[in-house]
């Protein structure tokens, strides 16, 4: 398929969306600004980034000195029956301590526990991008079908004005003897036909609004025409690679995968040795009639072995191993799915574009057979269900090309989702 073709031929194609709408009127990119502004999706997301980057301080913080101040008060009474004691009584102390501790040797528990927070912003950053495109494609799919069904609906009141005066014409024509009541009749049901169209188009584009405004915090106003998208992969296999390479999804994937291996590293620290150098400096005051004021300083390098943890290390590492798999097959989950929505998206676009091609070769062959019928009904050639007839088809037509151009334009924007391009609008 020849992608530049087939861009040209819709931003042809969207011009003619809309025939009602202003030259300028509210803009895409204005209402994906409005929806990145009040969407409360993207705010849980900007959270998410936000506890990811704290939990890597955290992680750092591990890695450095841990001071702490400690004091006591109290009062304590000593007796005794012994010849000679010092020190018995009625008493007061108070004491306070300083302690410092480095972590020296951690068996890697603080790097991997580093690069599992590094890993975890990632993700968080890709999780956020996706779900900012995830909104800018949502937005593009409501401006679109709210300028559809608004057309829809020009086109179905067109159809019910058509058809209005089609029954009294047929009405004029029984009353000078030219057609049957069955004429009129039949136009009568073509009419109550096309009113029932009309409300069912009325309650789409409703509902449409009703999303439209969900998504952007307002109700739409003149949509002006949607600006061009940005050029789509040459072709399929392209898009493929693109999509593995770019896809928000697939790369927070990675990410999550690159955070469990770090946490399989982390919890087989847990049965290394441990080193620590610590250093402490306290004081210990006691009142009374022998009051005395003891102090000390030390630096001591502590190590601490696991040798038996009832089997807490083993289990941590399993289910670490586990999670780092399951990450791993979550990345196999959306490569996949995220090639079926490509696929999905590329054929769909294609097909569009081809349906509004052919929807317009059928507007233009379904006005002439509808001048036509009306010629020769008027010289009695055709009957009246014979122009109800082509007016349908007609209608119809214009229609299917409303649908067509809608369906390309969202097609192209979910295809860019899927290889991870849409970035921005206009």
């Amino acid at each position: 398929m020849r992608t530049t073709t087939l861009t040209l031929l819709i931003g042809v194609s969207l011009s003619s969306l809309m025939f009602s709408a202003p030259a300028r009127g509210e803009t895409l990119p204005e209402a994906v600004a409005a929806a990145f502004a009040t969407n409360p999706q993207l705010e849980i997301e900007r959270y998410r980034t936000d506890i990811a980057r704290a939990n890597l301080e955290l992680a750092r913080s591990s890695g450095l000195p841990q001071v702490n101040l400690s004091a006591s008060g109290g009062y304590q009474s000593i007796d005794t029956n012994a010849a000679f004691a010092f020190g018995v009584g009625d008493q007061s102390l108070a004491s306070t301590q300083l302690q410092a501790v480095q972590p020296i040797y951690t068996g890697g528990r603080i790097r991997a526990g580093i690069r599992r927070a590094e890993a975890g912003i990632d993700s968080a950053d890709r999780t956020f991008d996706a779900a900012r495109q995830d909104l800018i494609l949502d937005v593009v799919t409501a401006y679109v079908d709210v300028r559809r069904d608004r057309e829809t609906v020009a086109i179905r009141k067109n159809n019910v004005d058509v058809t209005g005066e089609q029954v009294r014409a047929a009405q004029d024509r029984f009353e000078v003897g030219v057609v049957t009541r069955t004429d009129v009749a039949q136009a009568q049901a073509r009419l109550e036909g096309a009113r029932a169209a009309l409300a069912g188009a009325e309650a789409a584009l409703e509902g449409s609004a009703a999303f439209y405004q969900f998504l952007t915090g307002q109700l739409p106003g003149d949509l002006a025409e949607p600006p061009p998208f940005p050029a789509l992969p040459a072709n399929i296999e392209e898009a493929f690679e693109d999509a593995v390479a770019n896809n928000p999804s697939i790369l927070a994937a990675r990410e999550d995968l690159r955070a469990a291996s770090a946490g399989v590293d982390e919890a087989r620290a847990a049965g290394r040795a441990q080193i620590s150098l610590v250093g402490t400096a306290g004081v210990q005051e006691t009142y009374g009639d022998t009051g005395q004021r003891d102090t000390s300083v030390s630096a001591v390098a502590q190590g601490r072995i696991p040798l038996f943890s009832g089997g807490a290390v083993k289990a941590q590492v399993n289910s670490a191993k586990l999670q780092r798999e399951q990450a791993r097959r979550r990345i196999d989950a959306f490569e996949t799915q995220v090639r079926a929505q490509v696929a999905q998206s590329w054929y769909g676009y294609d097909a569009a574009t081809r349906a509004i091609e052919a929807s317009r070769r059928q507007v233009e062959a379904a006005e002439i057979a509808y001048e036509g019928a009306k010629q020769e009904l008027a010289v009695g050639v055709r009957t009246t269900l014979d122009v109800l007839d082509q007016e349908q088809q007609l209608f119809e037509a214009r229609l299917a090309l409303v649908g067509a151009e809608r369906d390309a334009y969202v097609a192209a924007h979910q295809l860019l989702r899927a290889t991870g391009g849409l970035d921005a609008i206009g």
